[in-house]
Order: structure tokens, then sequence, then C-alpha cells
């Protein structure tokens, strides 16, 4: 839709599709979804207009999310421990007053060293076992079986390369999750979007609160040098790095794979991932826009040639509009693309090489 003065939607012209199309839903929605203003994108050439647009879209991300800051103060309980040759895995219980405790896996390697160790936050994605995988946790062949699908103990791995390694539980997923049968098939995320959205709160904003928690921990470990912590993750774990890494200048680096999905694409289709909803977001930008503020530090895209959840055609648009925000920075070649020859999996071929650059284990 264009107007007729500047070839440009307005807002509300934008919103008014709805009266205009179709009355079924799906198509009305489909509809709204092609005509998204997104009036927040990056436009500029220079440094300076790509500092200011961070500033005043990164503002307005801030206020579509609402309060997302982790405790200042909180209580650690040690759930349990288990000693490995090359790390040792605690279980902890973080607990602060006013928000729901948080389960955590530590991983820190071994053998004991003298000075400090880098840290990644590893964050896990949508699924039924939470963040056990990702710290290598498979008690059951079907466990086993999709860890090795995904190659989804990214959280181990980094342990193993000497990184002190945080993956924390999000909401609703593994022991955050009640008891699934009483959703009747229905998806747990959707379902508890809803019913947070009553309370004024977003589902995704408790998880960035619980990521950014994950990384202040990371950064209090008497080992860790809180100058060289990254983030990383796959799928929902990759939507949750970007928007931690985007809203925290604590994180120097940053591995978002399997999650170049743009929003706009997803609500063509009856999606349902409430998780990963920020209300009104496509008013102002979309996932490049949240990805462009992490510029200019370090970041690798991960995306599977055969990944059934990335829209082949959608990707090359996206990465423009992220590349724009580097060049604009300075720093076209700290963004980078691994295209490799698989699924909805993480690869790790250009993301553990970044990474030892950047944080140096």
């Amino acid at each position: 839709m264009q107007n007729e003065y500047n070839g440009r939607v307005t807002r509300r012209e934008w919103f008014s599709v709805a009266a205009a199309a179709p009355a079924d839903v799906h198509q009305r929605i489909r509809s709204m979804a092609d005509q998204a203003p997104l009036s927040m994108r990056f436009q500029g050439a220079t440094a300076g207009e790509a500092r200011l647009w961070q500033a005043k879209f990164s503002a307005r991300l801030r206020q579509l999310l609402g309060p997302f800051d982790p405790p200042a103060r909180w209580t650690t309980t040690m759930e349990s421990a288990a000693d490995f040759a090359d790390h040792r895995r605690e279980t902890l219980i973080l607990e602060s007053p006013g928000v729901p405790p948080l389960p955590v896996h530590l991983l820190r390697p071994r053998p004991d060293r003298p000075g400090k160790r880098p840290a990644m936050a590893a964050l896990h994605g949508h699924g039924r076992w939470g963040h056990d995988p990702v710290a290598g946790i498979a008690t059951t062949e079907e466990q086993r079986n999709s860890l090795a699908a995904a190659n989804y103990d990214y959280g181990l791995q980094l342990a193993r390369r000497g990184y002190v390694v945080a993956a924390p539980c999000f909401t609703p997923f593994g022991r955050r999750l009640d008891d699934p049968a009483a959703y009747g098939g229905g998806d747990p995320c959707g379902v508890t979007f809803v019913r947070m959205q009553l309370l004024g709160r977003t589902l995704i904003s408790e998880n960035l609160r619980d990521a950014l928690w994950a990384v202040e921990l990371l950064a209090r470990q008497p080992e860790v040098d809180a100058a060289r912590i990254g983030c990383a993750g796959l799928s929902y774990g990759g939507r949750m790095t970007m928007l931690a890494s985007a809203l925290s200048p604590r994180i120097r680096a940053a591995v978002i794979s399997g999650a170049l999905n743009l929003m706009q694409e997803r609500i063509l289709g009856r999606y349902s991932c409430g998780a990963q909803v920020i209300p009104g977001l496509l008013e102002f930008g979309d996932v490049p826009e949240i990805i462009g503020l992490i510029a200019p530090r370090p970041c690798v895209l991960e995306i599977g040639q055969r990944d059934a959840l990335m829209v082949k055609d959608r990707i090359g648009p996206a990465m423009d509009r992220i590349r724009a925000v580097y060049a604009a920075l300075g720093a076209a070649d700290k963004v980078e693309t691994d295209s490799f020859d698989g699924g909805h999996r993480w690869n790790g071929a250009k993301a553990y090489p970044m990474l030892s650059s950047i944080l140096r284990p």
C-alpha cells in the first residue's frame, strides 16, 4: 500500500487494512503483515547516523518490551554438582524477591589454571527438555537422538574449549513447564503469553531478564573476566541471543544460530510461539533491526541450507539491512554468515574461531 503523496505507508493506513481486507482473519493478518510499517528501519550511511538510529530504536524496543532488568542481588543455591574429566557441572537455583527462581547449569572447565577465563551464556531453544541438552545432559535414548540431530550440546562444547558457561532454563520449557498434557496439544508458549499479557507482562521480556541474569551470574564468578563475555544460542536460543546482545553492552560477541527468520514472515502462517512475540514490533522494525543494535560488536549468523524454518529468499534482504548498520559503523567485517550444509542445528565452524579471536579462551 502506498499513499499518493510520498509512496510510503502511514501508520493510519496500515491499521485501516483490517477494515478493507477480506473477512477471513487469516487473510486479514497476512495483508497487515505484508504492509507492516517498519517505520524505524535504518536509512543512514554514516557512523553518526548509525549511532543516533541505534539510540532511538533501542529506546523504542525497550519501551515495547517493558521491564526486563535482572535482579541486582540474589541468593544462589547449589542443587547438585557433577565432576567430569574436562569440566564441573553445577546446577544452581538463583532466587531474588519478586521474580521467579531461575535454574541454571554452570559449567566450569577443567583443569583449573591461573588467571581469568572468558565466559559464555549458552541459551537453549524451544523444546521440552529446556536447558539440559545445551549442558550435555541426555538421560534417555530420545534425548540423546534429539541432542545429536541438533548438535545441541554447544554449552558443553564451549566449556571444553575453555569458557565458563551458564545455561539458564527459560519459561515455559523443561522444568519451568508444569504439565504439558494440561495444554491439550496447544502451544504452552502461546497460552503462557496470553495469560501473562493480562498481567501486563510479556513472556519474551521474562526470558530476556533471565538471559541477562545468567550473564550477570557469569560476571560475578571469581574465575571469569567480566570484560570477556559472549552469548550464543540455537533457534529460540538464537532469538534470545540477538535480543540480549542487542540490549546488553556487556556481551562482547554473539552467535545467532537458526534464527534469521523475520517476524513479518513468521506471522504469514498461523504462528503461535508467544515466547518470541514483542507486541507492536512490526510497527517499527523486525529481526534485522534488533541485530543492528549489536553493531559494531562481532556477530556470526548460522544458516542451515536445509533448515525448513528459514525462508531462503528473505535471508539476503535481511542481511542487507543488518550489514548497512555494520558498514556505517566501519565494522562491515564484524558480521558474517555461516551457511552450511545442514538443517536446523548448531554448526560452530565460524563461530568458534570468531569467539576465540575476541574472547581469547
